[in-house]
């Protein structure tokens, strides 16, 4: 097993969290400005004139690579039930049954430098606003700096309160970490939902865009392995989109009834009015196999899907009983070899694992907007 928390170091600790802004002309004021409003949030509208800029994320891209497991292809099986401890009925580790869906993030493995050094990047993202006006840049250069943002920021407070069971379940000054106002940008003090629903879902027509918040809960979309990048963004959000609603934590038929993620009913006022009509259009653009089945075959859709569990490979809990020289617990052994065996079985039978994508291609005659998320 690699030693993590030693990686962890190595790219953020030594880094100083440094942030790369990239300039393709000298920026200028924008023609057109978002018109003066007593709502804070509308400082964050998209200018229609906007200047090349595009923000390097290289940085948190590494860091994702080395703490992100991904847990592989949804397969929509029950995963065997985890060894118990011998002489106990004690469960060890996670025990949800989405366990092996999307993704785990290895926050037992990290230390006080590394937990400091995520609340340093997120200070260097905030930064960037104070030299450059992140509603001038390209719309989908915007978007992925909020996503980016947002979910620095959750990773940075859920490492901070490890061990929690339940992301939710955390406060910071007595308040809810997900209403929290410790995120500021332009002098605007944010809370990750206020990124989303206040200044995101607003802006961006696209209900894909749901799929690239990460919350710190196994029942929601996963945690990417690399940064969003305004010049891929839209292609890593088709990626997201199409795991999820696959999956088990995204639909689920009982009868003659689709059970969706309640993920869709907080997103509904912003994509889904019509709920049922809207989500299902929505669900028909990315949903395959077992799925379009169920879709085809139910005649109602009810949001009723929710696991609160924390997405960590540990489960949010310390374990004193460690395996390979006392640097893997049980609880993360125990996942690992189910996640093991689950690959395993994917790969007798032939299934797809991944995908190559080819973006940032462009070609003559392509607008300058080309992939822009609307």
């Amino acid at each position: 097993m690699v030693d993590l928390k030693a990686q962890y170091c190595s790219w953020l600790c030594a880094s100083g969290a440094a942030l790369l802004v990239a300039s393709q002309g000298q920026a200028q004021e924008p023609a057109s400005v978002p018109p003066a409003s007593d709502d804070r949030f509308a400082t964050f509208m998209p200018y229609e004139n906007r200047i090349q800029h595009r923000i390097d994320y290289s940085i948190w891209t590494s860091a994702l690579s080395n703490f992100v497991i991904s847990m592989g292809p949804p397969l929509r099986k029950k995963p065997f039930n985890p060894p118990s401890v011998i002489g106990t009925r004690r469960q060890i580790g996670h025990n949800s049954i989405y366990r092996l869906d999307g993704s785990m993030v290895a926050f037992s493995f990290m230390n006080d430098e590394v937990r400091e050094s995520f609340t340093e990047y997120r200070r260097d993202l905030e930064s960037v606003a104070d030299t450059l006006d992140i509603q001038s840049i390209p719309r989908n250069e915007q978007l992925a700096y909020w996503l980016n943002l947002h979910n620095v920021a959750m990773v940075e407070q859920i490492a901070k309160n490890w061990p929690v069971r339940q992301p939710h379940e955390i406060e910071i000054g007595g308040v809810p970490l997900d209403e929290a106002k410790f995120i500021t940008v332009e002098g605007v003090a944010l809370s990750p939902r206020d990124i989303r629903e206040r200044i995101v879902y607003p802006n961006w027509k696209n209900p894909k865009v749901i799929y690239g918040f990460w919350r710190g809960e196994i029942g929601g979309p996963a945690m990417q392995r690399q940064a969003f990048d305004g010049r891929q963004v839209g292609d890593q959000l088709d990626r997201a989109a199409r795991e999820f609603m696959n999956s088990r934590r995204g639909t689920e038929k009982r009868g003659s009834t689709l059970h969706v993620s309640r993920f869709f009913e907080e997103a509904a006022p912003f994509y889904f009015r019509n709920f049922e009509a809207d989500l299902r259009r929505h669900l028909a653009d990315y949903v395959e196999g077992e799925v379009l089945e169920m879709l085809e075959k139910t005649s109602a859709v009810e949001a009723s899907l929710r696991e609160r569990d924390i997405a960590d490979l540990a489960g949010g809990a310390r374990d004193n009983g460690f395996f390979s020289g006392g640097r893997i617990s049980r609880g993360v052994a125990i996942l690992l070899a189910q996640r093991r065996a689950k690959l395993d079985y994917v790969d007798r039978k032939g299934l797809r694992q991944g995908q190559v994508i080819f973006s940032n291609i462009d070609l003559p005659g392509d607008p300058p907007n080309k992939g822009e998320v609307e």
